[in-house]
Protein backbone atom coordinates (compact mmCIF):
# COMPACT_ATOMS: atom_id res chain seq x y z
CA UNK A 1 0.00 0.00 0.00
CA UNK A 2 1.02 3.08 -0.77
CA UNK A 3 0.81 6.04 2.28
CA UNK A 4 -1.75 8.13 -0.05
CA UNK A 5 -4.00 5.31 -0.34
CA UNK A 6 -4.33 4.96 3.63
CA UNK A 7 -7.34 6.24 5.34
CA UNK A 8 -6.82 9.47 6.83
CA UNK A 9 -8.06 8.31 10.73
CA UNK A 10 -5.23 5.41 10.09
CA UNK A 11 -2.37 8.48 9.51
CA UNK A 12 -0.99 9.71 12.61
CA UNK A 13 -2.00 13.77 12.88
CA UNK A 14 1.74 15.31 12.61
CA UNK A 15 0.04 18.89 12.04
CA UNK A 16 -0.39 18.91 15.68
CA UNK A 17 3.08 19.68 15.93
CA UNK A 18 3.82 21.79 13.27
CA UNK A 19 1.15 23.39 10.89
CA UNK A 20 3.38 22.04 7.47
CA UNK A 21 7.08 21.78 6.71
CA UNK A 22 7.95 25.27 6.13
CA UNK A 23 6.52 26.12 10.05
CA UNK A 24 9.40 23.27 10.90
CA UNK A 25 11.64 25.61 9.22
CA UNK A 26 11.42 28.45 10.48
CA UNK A 27 11.34 26.70 13.89
CA UNK A 28 14.46 25.40 12.92
CA UNK A 29 16.17 28.35 11.82
CA UNK A 30 14.81 30.19 15.43
CA UNK A 31 16.69 26.93 17.25
CA UNK A 32 19.53 27.60 15.21
CA UNK A 33 20.28 31.53 16.31
CA UNK A 34 18.74 31.08 19.70
CA UNK A 35 21.40 28.70 21.05
CA UNK A 36 23.78 30.80 23.09
CA UNK A 37 23.90 28.58 26.50
CA UNK A 38 27.55 29.59 26.34
CA UNK A 39 27.56 32.56 27.81
CA UNK A 40 26.76 31.56 31.43
CA UNK A 41 29.96 30.05 31.52
CA UNK A 42 32.08 31.12 34.67
CA UNK A 43 28.82 32.47 36.04
CA UNK A 44 27.09 29.41 37.66
CA UNK A 45 28.34 30.61 41.39
CA UNK A 46 25.72 32.90 41.26
CA UNK A 47 22.60 31.66 41.80
CA UNK A 48 20.45 33.41 39.34
CA UNK A 49 22.57 33.36 36.68
CA UNK A 50 22.27 29.86 37.37
CA UNK A 51 18.58 29.27 37.74
CA UNK A 52 18.50 31.57 34.08
CA UNK A 53 20.12 29.35 32.58
CA UNK A 54 18.45 26.32 33.55
CA UNK A 55 14.96 28.16 32.25
CA UNK A 56 16.86 29.13 29.00
CA UNK A 57 18.47 25.79 28.92
CA UNK A 58 14.57 23.97 29.19
CA UNK A 59 13.20 26.33 26.81
CA UNK A 60 16.04 25.31 23.91
CA UNK A 61 15.40 21.73 24.80
CA UNK A 62 11.52 21.73 24.14
CA UNK A 63 12.05 23.37 21.06
CA UNK A 64 15.19 21.03 20.12
CA UNK A 65 12.49 17.82 21.53
CA UNK A 66 10.04 19.22 19.53
CA UNK A 67 11.42 19.77 16.02
CA UNK A 68 13.58 16.53 16.41
CA UNK A 69 9.95 14.33 17.25
CA UNK A 70 8.43 16.08 13.93
CA UNK A 71 11.59 14.81 11.74
CA UNK A 72 11.68 11.84 13.32
CA UNK A 73 7.92 10.76 12.38
CA UNK A 74 8.38 12.42 8.84
CA UNK A 75 11.41 10.41 7.80
CA UNK A 76 9.77 7.17 9.47
CA UNK A 77 6.51 7.65 7.27
CA UNK A 78 8.24 7.11 4.01
CA UNK A 79 12.23 6.59 4.98
CA UNK A 80 13.03 6.77 1.07
CA UNK A 81 12.35 10.62 0.87
CA UNK A 82 14.80 12.47 1.24
CA UNK A 83 13.48 16.33 2.40
CA UNK A 84 12.79 14.46 5.66
CA UNK A 85 16.00 12.49 5.98
CA UNK A 86 17.52 16.08 5.38
CA UNK A 87 16.02 16.96 8.31
CA UNK A 88 16.78 14.03 10.63
CA UNK A 89 20.62 14.99 9.73
CA UNK A 90 20.21 18.64 10.15
CA UNK A 91 18.66 17.57 13.84
CA UNK A 92 21.91 15.29 14.82
CA UNK A 93 23.80 18.33 14.14
CA UNK A 94 22.28 20.13 15.84
CA UNK A 95 21.92 18.20 19.31
CA UNK A 96 25.78 17.75 18.70
CA UNK A 97 26.44 21.50 18.55
CA UNK A 98 23.74 22.25 21.64
CA UNK A 99 26.25 19.04 23.15
CA UNK A 100 29.13 20.81 22.92
CA UNK A 101 27.55 24.56 24.36
CA UNK A 102 26.91 22.87 27.68
CA UNK A 103 30.02 21.14 27.87
CA UNK A 104 31.17 23.98 30.61
CA UNK A 105 28.04 22.63 32.86
CA UNK A 106 29.42 19.55 34.56
CA UNK A 107 32.61 20.61 35.40
CA UNK A 108 31.44 24.06 36.40
CA UNK A 109 29.04 22.37 38.33
CA UNK A 110 31.41 19.78 40.04
CA UNK A 111 33.69 22.89 40.78
CA UNK A 112 31.15 23.97 43.80
CA UNK A 113 31.06 24.09 47.03
CA UNK A 114 28.37 21.43 48.67
CA UNK A 115 27.24 23.33 50.72
CA UNK A 116 26.06 25.96 48.08
CA UNK A 117 24.38 22.95 46.04
CA UNK A 118 22.47 22.01 48.75
CA UNK A 119 21.01 24.78 49.74
CA UNK A 120 19.66 25.05 45.89
CA UNK A 121 18.21 21.70 46.80
CA UNK A 122 16.13 23.69 49.38
CA UNK A 123 15.51 26.66 47.50
CA UNK A 124 12.03 26.49 46.17
CA UNK A 125 13.33 28.73 42.85
CA UNK A 126 15.14 25.38 42.10
CA UNK A 127 12.43 22.85 42.94
CA UNK A 128 11.51 21.88 39.10
CA UNK A 129 15.93 21.21 38.91
CA UNK A 130 15.82 19.70 42.74
CA UNK A 131 16.62 15.93 41.07
CA UNK A 132 19.36 17.08 38.88
CA UNK A 133 20.86 19.31 41.45
CA UNK A 134 21.12 16.05 43.42
CA UNK A 135 22.87 13.98 40.82
CA UNK A 136 25.41 16.93 40.63
CA UNK A 137 26.49 16.62 43.86
CA UNK A 138 26.46 12.09 43.61
CA UNK A 139 28.29 12.99 40.30
CA UNK A 140 30.79 15.53 41.99
CA UNK A 141 33.36 12.51 42.51
CA UNK A 142 33.53 11.46 38.56
CA UNK A 143 33.39 14.94 36.59
CA UNK A 144 36.55 16.07 34.56
CA UNK A 145 37.61 19.30 33.74
CA UNK A 146 35.72 21.35 30.83
CA UNK A 147 38.97 21.24 28.75
CA UNK A 148 38.46 17.51 28.87
CA UNK A 149 34.83 17.37 28.78
CA UNK A 150 34.60 19.26 25.70
CA UNK A 151 37.55 17.03 24.72
CA UNK A 152 35.16 14.14 25.32
CA UNK A 153 31.96 16.20 23.06
CA UNK A 154 33.96 16.75 20.42
CA UNK A 155 34.80 12.68 20.59
CA UNK A 156 31.42 11.94 20.43
CA UNK A 157 30.43 11.06 16.77
CA UNK A 158 33.79 9.15 16.97
CA UNK A 159 32.59 6.88 20.30
CA UNK A 160 29.62 6.29 17.58
CA UNK A 161 31.40 4.62 14.97
CA UNK A 162 31.12 1.73 16.07
CA UNK A 163 27.81 1.34 16.73
CA UNK A 164 27.37 2.94 12.91
CA UNK A 165 29.81 0.38 11.43
CA UNK A 166 28.13 -2.39 12.97
CA UNK A 167 24.18 -1.28 11.75
CA UNK A 168 26.07 -0.54 7.94
CA UNK A 169 27.22 -4.13 8.32
CA UNK A 170 23.95 -5.40 9.51
CA UNK A 171 21.76 -3.44 7.24
CA UNK A 172 23.82 -2.67 4.03
CA UNK A 173 26.79 -5.14 3.99
CA UNK A 174 25.68 -8.35 5.49
CA UNK A 175 25.52 -11.39 2.83
CA UNK A 176 22.78 -12.54 3.49
CA UNK A 177 21.47 -15.70 0.24
CA UNK A 178 18.33 -15.83 -1.23
CA UNK A 179 15.75 -18.53 0.13
CA UNK A 180 12.38 -19.74 -1.57
CA UNK A 181 9.46 -19.08 0.58
CA UNK A 182 5.83 -19.15 -0.50
CA UNK A 183 6.64 -20.17 -3.74
CA UNK A 184 9.25 -16.95 -4.71
CA UNK A 185 13.02 -16.43 -4.49
CA UNK A 186 13.32 -13.79 -1.91
CA UNK A 187 16.62 -12.46 -0.27
CA UNK A 188 16.77 -12.84 3.52
CA UNK A 189 16.44 -9.86 5.60
CA UNK A 190 16.24 -9.79 9.46
CA UNK A 191 12.50 -9.80 9.36
CA UNK A 192 12.01 -12.43 6.78
CA UNK A 193 14.56 -14.53 9.21
CA UNK A 194 11.89 -13.76 11.99
CA UNK A 195 9.12 -14.79 10.44
CA UNK A 196 10.43 -18.38 9.11
CA UNK A 197 12.07 -18.82 12.43
CA UNK A 198 8.33 -19.27 14.11
CA UNK A 199 7.25 -20.51 11.01
CA UNK A 200 6.46 -24.99 11.37
CA UNK A 201 8.18 -25.39 8.45
CA UNK A 202 11.19 -27.13 9.85
CA UNK A 203 13.01 -27.57 6.23
CA UNK A 204 12.68 -23.58 6.09
CA UNK A 205 14.22 -22.66 9.73
CA UNK A 206 16.86 -25.21 9.05
CA UNK A 207 17.88 -23.36 6.08
CA UNK A 208 17.26 -20.17 6.53
CA UNK A 209 19.04 -20.16 10.18
CA UNK A 210 22.38 -21.53 8.75
CA UNK A 211 22.34 -19.54 5.92
CA UNK A 212 21.40 -16.14 8.08
CA UNK A 213 24.17 -17.23 10.57
CA UNK A 214 26.22 -18.07 7.84
CA UNK A 215 26.31 -14.58 6.76
CA UNK A 216 27.72 -13.17 10.18
CA UNK A 217 30.10 -15.96 10.99
CA UNK A 218 31.40 -15.31 7.34
CA UNK A 219 32.02 -11.52 8.67
CA UNK A 220 33.06 -13.02 12.05
CA UNK A 221 36.28 -12.09 12.58
CA UNK A 222 35.36 -7.77 11.54
CA UNK A 223 32.39 -7.67 13.38
CA UNK A 224 35.14 -9.17 16.75
CA UNK A 225 36.97 -6.27 15.77
CA UNK A 226 34.01 -3.97 15.97
CA UNK A 227 32.17 -5.15 19.13
CA UNK A 228 36.18 -5.12 20.77
CA UNK A 229 36.44 -1.50 19.41
CA UNK A 230 33.32 -0.46 21.42
CA UNK A 231 33.92 -2.40 24.42
CA UNK A 232 37.47 -0.63 24.78
CA UNK A 233 35.73 2.33 23.81
CA UNK A 234 33.77 1.53 27.79
CA UNK A 235 36.79 0.80 28.61
CA UNK A 236 38.31 3.75 28.16
CA UNK A 237 34.91 6.26 29.40
CA UNK A 238 35.31 3.99 32.69
CA UNK A 239 39.03 5.19 33.51
CA UNK A 240 38.21 9.01 32.21
CA UNK A 241 35.20 9.50 34.36
CA UNK A 242 36.55 7.33 37.01
CA UNK A 243 35.01 4.72 37.77
CA UNK A 244 36.20 0.74 38.63
CA UNK A 245 34.25 -1.04 36.20
CA UNK A 246 32.32 0.08 33.07
CA UNK A 247 29.69 -1.88 34.66
CA UNK A 248 29.67 0.27 36.95
CA UNK A 249 29.52 3.80 35.52
CA UNK A 250 26.48 2.99 33.22
CA UNK A 251 24.49 2.03 36.69
CA UNK A 252 25.70 5.50 37.94
CA UNK A 253 24.65 7.00 34.90
CA UNK A 254 21.11 6.14 35.58
CA UNK A 255 20.94 6.03 39.46
CA UNK A 256 20.48 2.51 39.81
CA UNK A 257 21.66 0.07 42.71
CA UNK A 258 24.34 -2.31 41.76
CA UNK A 259 22.47 -4.74 43.74
CA UNK A 260 19.79 -4.72 41.21
CA UNK A 261 22.23 -5.71 38.37
CA UNK A 262 23.20 -8.61 41.08
CA UNK A 263 20.01 -9.51 42.12
CA UNK A 264 18.67 -10.72 38.61
CA UNK A 265 21.69 -12.63 37.61
CA UNK A 266 21.65 -14.70 40.59
CA UNK A 267 18.37 -15.32 40.92
CA UNK A 268 17.64 -16.22 37.54
CA UNK A 269 20.64 -18.43 37.32
CA UNK A 270 19.07 -20.44 40.90
CA UNK A 271 15.94 -20.58 38.71
CA UNK A 272 16.77 -22.14 35.31
CA UNK A 273 15.64 -25.40 36.13
CA UNK A 274 12.67 -23.93 34.94
CA UNK A 275 13.78 -23.17 31.83
CA UNK A 276 15.62 -26.42 31.17
CA UNK A 277 12.51 -28.09 31.90
CA UNK A 278 10.36 -25.40 28.97
CA UNK A 279 13.45 -26.72 26.37
CA UNK A 280 13.26 -30.33 27.56
CA UNK A 281 8.84 -30.24 26.77
CA UNK A 282 9.64 -28.42 23.61
CA UNK A 283 11.36 -31.11 22.37
CA UNK A 284 8.73 -33.83 23.76
CA UNK A 285 6.00 -31.57 22.36
CA UNK A 286 7.69 -31.03 19.02
CA UNK A 287 8.77 -34.71 19.03
CA UNK A 288 11.76 -34.60 17.99
CA UNK A 289 14.94 -36.94 18.97
CA UNK A 290 17.13 -33.77 18.70
CA UNK A 291 16.35 -30.13 19.28
CA UNK A 292 18.31 -27.22 17.51
CA UNK A 293 18.05 -23.76 18.23
CA UNK A 294 16.05 -23.52 14.83
CA UNK A 295 13.60 -25.22 16.80
CA UNK A 296 13.31 -22.70 19.37
CA UNK A 297 10.58 -20.51 18.58
CA UNK A 298 8.91 -23.11 16.04
CA UNK A 299 4.71 -22.81 17.69
CA UNK A 300 3.79 -25.39 20.02
CA UNK A 301 0.25 -24.06 19.37
CA UNK A 302 -0.63 -23.76 15.50
CA UNK A 303 -4.07 -22.57 14.76
CA UNK A 304 -5.40 -20.20 17.60
CA UNK A 305 -4.04 -16.99 15.79
CA UNK A 306 -5.91 -14.57 17.36
CA UNK A 307 -6.96 -12.22 14.26
CA UNK A 308 -9.29 -9.04 14.41
CA UNK A 309 -9.14 -5.69 12.09
CA UNK A 310 -7.11 -2.84 13.67
CA UNK A 311 -10.30 -1.06 14.75
CA UNK A 312 -11.52 -4.39 16.95
CA UNK A 313 -8.49 -5.03 17.91
CA UNK A 314 -7.85 -1.56 19.58
CA UNK A 315 -11.55 -1.98 21.24
CA UNK A 316 -10.55 -5.63 22.67
CA UNK A 317 -7.12 -3.62 24.22
CA UNK A 318 -9.32 -1.00 25.73
CA UNK A 319 -11.50 -3.54 27.42
CA UNK A 320 -8.81 -5.94 28.74
CA UNK A 321 -6.95 -2.55 30.44
CA UNK A 322 -10.35 -1.88 32.28
CA UNK A 323 -8.60 -2.91 35.48
CA UNK A 324 -6.52 0.25 35.16
CA UNK A 325 -9.82 2.44 35.19
CA UNK A 326 -11.54 4.51 33.27
CA UNK A 327 -9.67 7.32 32.79
CA UNK A 328 -6.97 5.23 31.50
CA UNK A 329 -9.51 3.93 29.12
CA UNK A 330 -10.82 7.34 28.10
CA UNK A 331 -6.65 8.47 27.35
CA UNK A 332 -6.32 4.73 25.26
CA UNK A 333 -9.85 6.11 22.79
CA UNK A 334 -8.59 9.47 22.87
CA UNK A 335 -5.50 8.09 21.07
CA UNK A 336 -7.54 6.02 18.52
CA UNK A 337 -10.29 9.01 18.01
CA UNK A 338 -7.60 11.79 17.69
CA UNK A 339 -4.65 10.12 15.50
CA UNK A 340 -1.97 9.63 17.63
CA UNK A 341 -1.31 6.56 15.53
CA UNK A 342 0.16 5.87 12.24
CA UNK A 343 -1.71 2.45 11.69
CA UNK A 344 -0.84 0.60 8.60
CA UNK A 345 2.22 -0.70 6.40
CA UNK A 346 3.27 1.15 3.46
CA UNK A 347 5.94 1.54 1.20
CA UNK A 348 9.38 2.82 2.75
CA UNK A 349 7.74 3.37 6.16
CA UNK A 350 10.34 1.98 9.10
CA UNK A 351 9.32 -1.25 10.14
CA UNK A 352 8.72 -2.29 13.44
CA UNK A 353 6.75 -0.17 16.17
CA UNK A 354 7.03 2.88 18.49
CA UNK A 355 5.57 5.33 20.76
CA UNK A 356 6.95 8.82 20.87
CA UNK A 357 6.55 11.84 23.04
CA UNK A 358 5.99 15.49 21.61
CA UNK A 359 6.38 18.02 24.49
CA UNK A 360 3.29 19.90 24.92
CA UNK A 361 1.50 18.22 22.31
CA UNK A 362 0.64 13.97 22.76
CA UNK A 363 2.57 11.09 22.39
CA UNK A 364 2.52 9.43 18.67
CA UNK A 365 2.64 5.66 18.24
CA UNK A 366 3.99 4.19 14.61
CA UNK A 367 2.72 0.78 14.21
CA UNK A 368 2.34 -1.61 10.81
CA UNK A 369 -0.46 -3.37 12.35
CA UNK A 370 -1.12 -7.19 10.77
CA UNK A 371 -4.43 -9.29 12.08
CA UNK A 372 -2.20 -11.33 14.72
CA UNK A 373 -2.23 -11.95 18.59
CA UNK A 374 1.11 -9.91 18.19
CA UNK A 375 0.47 -6.65 16.66
CA UNK A 376 -2.50 -6.58 19.38
CA UNK A 377 -0.08 -7.13 22.15
CA UNK A 378 1.40 -4.21 20.27
CA UNK A 379 -0.98 -1.65 20.65
CA UNK A 380 -1.50 -2.35 24.04
CA UNK A 381 2.76 -2.23 24.52
CA UNK A 382 3.31 1.34 22.81
CA UNK A 383 -0.17 2.08 23.61
CA UNK A 384 1.56 1.47 27.78
CA UNK A 385 4.53 3.91 26.48
CA UNK A 386 2.21 6.27 25.14
CA UNK A 387 0.58 6.78 28.30
CA UNK A 388 3.31 6.97 31.03
CA UNK A 389 4.52 9.49 28.74
CA UNK A 390 1.49 11.54 29.15
CA UNK A 391 1.06 11.01 33.09
CA UNK A 392 4.88 11.91 33.20
CA UNK A 393 4.32 15.33 31.55
CA UNK A 394 1.07 16.21 32.98
CA UNK A 395 2.32 15.67 36.44
CA UNK A 396 5.84 16.96 36.01
CA UNK A 397 7.98 20.25 35.10
CA UNK A 398 9.72 19.72 31.94
CA UNK A 399 12.88 19.23 33.38
CA UNK A 400 11.07 15.76 35.58
CA UNK A 401 9.03 14.46 32.71
CA UNK A 402 11.54 11.96 30.73
CA UNK A 403 11.48 9.19 32.90
CA UNK A 404 14.61 7.01 31.98
CA UNK A 405 15.45 4.27 30.37
CA UNK A 406 15.36 1.66 33.31
CA UNK A 407 11.41 2.35 33.93
CA UNK A 408 10.61 2.24 30.06
CA UNK A 409 9.71 -1.48 29.86
CA UNK A 410 8.03 -1.69 32.84
CA UNK A 411 4.28 0.36 31.45
CA UNK A 412 4.26 -1.07 27.90
CA UNK A 413 4.61 -4.88 29.72
CA UNK A 414 1.91 -4.28 32.83
CA UNK A 415 -0.65 -3.20 29.74
CA UNK A 416 0.48 -6.63 27.84
CA UNK A 417 0.23 -9.07 31.31
CA UNK A 418 -3.31 -6.95 32.22
CA UNK A 419 -3.88 -7.89 28.16
CA UNK A 420 -2.81 -11.44 28.35
CA UNK A 421 -4.74 -12.22 31.88
CA UNK A 422 -7.91 -11.34 30.24
CA UNK A 423 -7.49 -12.92 27.48
CA UNK A 424 -6.76 -16.23 29.10
CA UNK A 425 -9.76 -15.31 32.03
CA UNK A 426 -12.21 -14.98 28.98
CA UNK A 427 -10.96 -17.66 26.59
CA UNK A 428 -13.65 -21.14 26.29
CA UNK A 429 -11.61 -22.58 23.59
CA UNK A 430 -8.94 -24.76 25.32
CA UNK A 431 -6.73 -24.71 22.26
CA UNK A 432 -6.63 -21.09 22.73
CA UNK A 433 -5.67 -21.28 26.19
CA UNK A 434 -2.93 -23.13 25.31
CA UNK A 435 -1.71 -20.98 22.59
CA UNK A 436 -1.97 -18.23 25.06
CA UNK A 437 -0.21 -19.84 27.34
CA UNK A 438 2.66 -20.56 25.59
CA UNK A 439 2.95 -16.75 24.40
CA UNK A 440 3.70 -16.08 27.70
CA UNK A 441 6.16 -18.90 28.24
CA UNK A 442 8.08 -17.34 25.39
CA UNK A 443 8.00 -13.89 26.45
CA UNK A 444 9.21 -14.47 29.73
CA UNK A 445 11.65 -16.66 28.01
CA UNK A 446 12.48 -13.85 25.50
CA UNK A 447 12.42 -10.78 27.42
CA UNK A 448 13.64 -12.16 31.16
CA UNK A 449 15.96 -15.31 30.58
CA UNK A 450 17.18 -14.08 27.40
CA UNK A 451 18.17 -10.79 28.14
CA UNK A 452 19.80 -11.60 31.34
CA UNK A 453 21.77 -14.03 29.28
CA UNK A 454 22.87 -10.97 27.33
CA UNK A 455 23.68 -9.20 30.32
CA UNK A 456 25.93 -11.71 31.84
CA UNK A 457 28.12 -11.98 28.53
CA UNK A 458 28.28 -8.28 28.83
CA UNK A 459 29.54 -8.69 32.06
CA UNK A 460 31.67 -11.47 31.15
CA UNK A 461 33.19 -9.41 27.99
CA UNK A 462 33.60 -5.98 29.69
CA UNK A 463 35.50 -8.00 32.95
CA UNK A 464 37.95 -9.50 30.32
CA UNK A 465 39.04 -6.20 28.77
CA UNK A 466 39.49 -4.29 32.01
CA UNK A 467 41.42 -7.03 33.11
CA UNK A 468 43.43 -6.50 29.85
CA UNK A 469 42.87 -9.62 27.99
CA UNK A 470 42.16 -8.89 24.46
CA UNK A 471 38.73 -10.41 23.18
CA UNK A 472 39.39 -12.83 20.34
CA UNK A 473 36.70 -14.87 18.48
CA UNK A 474 37.38 -17.46 19.74
CA UNK A 475 37.24 -16.35 23.42
CA UNK A 476 34.16 -14.75 22.90
CA UNK A 477 32.39 -17.64 21.27
CA UNK A 478 33.68 -19.52 24.23
CA UNK A 479 32.40 -17.20 26.27
CA UNK A 480 28.84 -16.86 25.14
CA UNK A 481 28.85 -20.94 24.50
CA UNK A 482 29.16 -21.47 28.11
CA UNK A 483 26.55 -19.13 28.98
CA UNK A 484 24.08 -20.51 26.48
CA UNK A 485 24.75 -24.06 27.67
CA UNK A 486 24.38 -22.80 31.35
CA UNK A 487 20.49 -21.38 30.37
CA UNK A 488 19.45 -23.62 27.78
CA UNK A 489 20.33 -27.17 29.13
CA UNK A 490 21.12 -30.12 27.45
CA UNK A 491 18.13 -30.87 25.79
CA UNK A 492 19.22 -28.61 22.82
CA UNK A 493 21.89 -28.89 20.55
CA UNK A 494 24.52 -26.56 20.80
CA UNK A 495 25.74 -25.67 17.19
CA UNK A 496 28.92 -22.76 16.31
CA UNK A 497 26.07 -21.12 14.96
CA UNK A 498 24.77 -20.42 18.12
CA UNK A 499 28.41 -19.71 19.64
CA UNK A 500 28.88 -16.53 17.46
CA UNK A 501 25.07 -15.15 17.77
CA UNK A 502 26.61 -11.97 20.34
CA UNK A 503 28.02 -10.78 17.04
CA UNK A 504 24.75 -10.10 15.96
CA UNK A 505 22.99 -8.27 18.74
CA UNK A 506 22.44 -4.72 18.00
CA UNK A 507 21.74 -3.81 21.86
CA UNK A 508 25.38 -4.48 22.44
CA UNK A 509 26.56 -1.07 21.04
CA UNK A 510 24.60 0.39 23.95
CA UNK A 511 26.22 -1.29 26.76
CA UNK A 512 24.60 -2.55 29.71
CA UNK A 513 21.15 -1.94 28.18
CA UNK A 514 19.24 -5.54 27.83
CA UNK A 515 19.35 -5.99 31.83
CA UNK A 516 16.76 -3.30 31.68
CA UNK A 517 14.62 -5.63 29.49
CA UNK A 518 14.80 -8.14 32.33
CA UNK A 519 13.79 -6.20 35.09
CA UNK A 520 10.91 -4.71 33.50
CA UNK A 521 9.23 -7.20 33.03
CA UNK A 522 10.15 -8.35 36.01
CA UNK A 523 8.39 -5.30 37.47
CA UNK A 524 5.54 -5.50 35.00
CA UNK A 525 4.27 -9.22 36.13
CA UNK A 526 4.80 -8.25 40.19
CA UNK A 527 2.94 -4.85 39.37
CA UNK A 528 0.06 -6.53 36.62
CA UNK A 529 -1.20 -9.27 39.20
CA UNK A 530 -0.74 -7.37 42.35
CA UNK A 531 -3.47 -4.94 40.66
CA UNK A 532 -5.76 -8.17 39.55
CA UNK A 533 -5.44 -9.60 43.18
CA UNK A 534 -5.39 -6.49 45.12
CA UNK A 535 -7.21 -3.92 43.35
CA UNK A 536 -7.55 -0.17 43.57
CA UNK A 537 -5.25 0.43 46.27
CA UNK A 538 -2.31 -0.61 43.62
CA UNK A 539 -3.92 1.00 40.62
CA UNK A 540 -3.53 4.06 42.71
CA UNK A 541 0.16 3.27 43.74
CA UNK A 542 0.81 2.03 39.86
CA UNK A 543 -0.55 5.93 39.26
CA UNK A 544 2.03 7.19 41.19
CA UNK A 545 5.07 5.42 39.22
CA UNK A 546 3.23 6.81 36.33
CA UNK A 547 3.04 10.11 37.06
CA UNK A 548 6.76 10.45 38.42
CA UNK A 549 8.72 11.00 35.61
CA UNK A 550 12.19 11.59 36.90
CA UNK A 551 11.25 12.84 40.12
CA UNK A 552 13.40 10.81 41.62
CA UNK A 553 15.62 7.34 40.89
CA UNK A 554 14.34 5.09 38.74
CA UNK A 555 14.22 2.18 41.38
CA UNK A 556 12.88 4.66 44.17
CA UNK A 557 9.80 5.09 41.62
CA UNK A 558 9.22 1.72 41.28
CA UNK A 559 8.71 1.02 45.41
CA UNK A 560 5.95 4.14 45.05
CA UNK A 561 4.31 0.99 42.59
CA UNK A 562 5.06 -1.78 45.03
CA UNK A 563 8.01 -3.31 43.67
CA UNK A 564 11.48 -2.92 45.69
CA UNK A 565 14.51 -4.14 43.00
CA UNK A 566 16.46 -4.24 45.98
CA UNK A 567 15.53 -7.23 47.40
CA UNK A 568 14.69 -10.76 46.11
CA UNK A 569 10.85 -10.60 46.61
CA UNK A 570 9.76 -9.31 43.05
CA UNK A 571 12.70 -11.36 41.23
CA UNK A 572 11.28 -14.62 42.89
CA UNK A 573 7.56 -13.85 42.28
CA UNK A 574 8.83 -13.27 38.58
CA UNK A 575 10.56 -16.67 38.44
CA UNK A 576 7.43 -18.56 39.86
CA UNK A 577 5.17 -16.85 37.60
CA UNK A 578 7.25 -18.29 34.82
CA UNK A 579 6.78 -21.88 37.01
CA UNK A 580 3.24 -21.69 37.27
CA UNK A 581 2.45 -20.68 33.47
CA UNK A 582 4.76 -24.12 32.90
CA UNK A 583 3.11 -26.25 35.07
CA UNK A 584 -0.32 -24.91 33.87
CA UNK A 585 0.59 -25.50 30.16
CA UNK A 586 2.10 -28.66 30.79
CA UNK A 587 -1.31 -29.85 32.39
CA UNK A 588 -3.30 -28.76 29.23
CA UNK A 589 -1.05 -30.14 27.11
CA UNK A 590 -1.15 -34.00 28.82
CA UNK A 591 2.84 -33.36 29.85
Amino acid sequence: MKRNEVKEQYKWKTDDIFSSDEDWERQFAKAEKSLDLSKFAGTLHDSDKLLQFFKEDEKFSILLETLGIYAHLKHDEDTAVSKYSAYFAKIGALYAKYSTELAFFDPEMAKQDEKYLKSLISDKRFSDYEYILKKIIKRKAHTISEKEERLIGMAGEIFETFNETFGMIDNIELPLSEIEWEGKKTKISHGLYGIILHSDNREKRKEVYEKYYGAYTSLINTLRSVYYGNVKKDVYLSKVYKYNSCLERALFDEDVDRSVYDNLLKTVDANLPSMHRYVADRKKILGYDKLYFYDINAPLVSGSDFKLPYDEAYEYVVNGLAPLGKEYQALLKKGHNERWIDVEETEGKRSGAYSAYCPNVHPFVLLNYTQTTFDMFTIAHEMGHSLHSYFSSKNQPYAKSNYTIFVAEVASTVNEVLLLKHMLANATDEKLKKYLLNYYLDSIRATLHRQTMFAEFEYGAHAMAEKGEPLTTENLCKLYADIGKKYYGNDIEHDYNISCEWARIPHFYRSFYVYKYATGIISAINIANRILTEGQSVVNDYFKFLSGGSSTDPVSLLKLAGVDLTTQKPYDFAMREFDKTLKEFEKLMGI
